[in-house]
């Protein structure tokens, strides 16, 4: 199709099973692979990994993917998020989180309407003939959605946002956000379909150093649903954690 793919990758598996599969179904002349590290206790891990499976892709595959690091002002903190470090990280499953009432803790402020602006900027930029059709993926799933636990996960959120990316750049970029209707046990049935390297993936919002070595908890939200996940698909999880895990 010789056409651009703009990327959210935080250096998840969400993202980068999304960006696999998008690259997949669209055989893109040029994929950006975006970071949009923000403040949060994270971001160090997620795009020091995000970098790594940008250099496996170059190297793996034939694919030209580029990796662009954006980072943004600090203007989540003081929001209340466990990310930010502003309130305590509670160790509960998506489903528990989303089984209370309002947001989950874990919720960093409209977060994804700045990072999806700023890749529909970067994808305008970067148009490489101007007439043919961009795309910007991300990776937001069904399990986030779930109860609006993160309300900018939402198909409602999510649809609004591909309308506004449309229109904003005159019907020349689509937003698509391919795993919203995905478990996490969906998105890693799909990503071992597709030979994504999830060894080299980051989903823990509380790093943990051992050493000189930093390993995820294996005790937050995002590390208890990637377990179960992988549980789920009958597969060990080859990243190592700084707990046992009982596979």
């Amino acid at each position: 199709m010789g056409n651009l793919l703009v990327a959210l990758l935080s250096g998840g598996m969400d993202s980068t099973v999304a960006m696999a599969q998008a690259i997949a179904q669209q055989d893109p002349e040029v994929v950006i692979a975006c970071s949009f590290p923000y403040g949060s206790k994270h971001n160090a891990a997620e795009t020091a990994a995000a970098a790594n499976l940008v250099d496996w892709y170059q190297r793996e595959t034939a694919i030209d993917i580029r990796h662009q690091i954006v980072q943004m002002p600090n203007v989540f903190a003081g929001g209340q998020s466990a990310l930010m470090g502003d309130v305590a990280m509670p160790h509960l499953t998506y489903k528990e989180i989303a089984e209370g009432d309002g947001p989950s803790p874990t919720v960093v402020p409209f977060r994804n309407a700045n990072l999806i602006s700023l890749a529909t900027s970067i994808a305008v930029v970067n148009d490489l003939k101007e007439k043919d059709p961009v795309t910007v993926v991300c990776g937001m799933h069904a399990e986030d959605a779930r109860n609006w636990a993160y309300p900018d996960c939402t198909p409602e959120f999510l649809g609004a946002m591909a309308n506004a990316v449309y229109i904003g750049t005159y019907n020349r970029v689509r937003l698509q956000f391919p795993l919203i209707w995905m478990m996490k046990s969906d998105i890693v049935r799909v990503g071992l379909e597709l030979g994504v390297p999830f060894h080299l993936t980051w989903s823990c919002y509380e790093p943990v150093s051992v050493g000189t070595t930093v390993m995820p908890c294996g005790k937050c939200p995002t590390c208890v649903e990637r377990i179960q996940a992988f549980k789920v698909n009958g597969e060990e999880d080859q990243v190592e954690y700084a707990v046992p895990i009982e596979w």
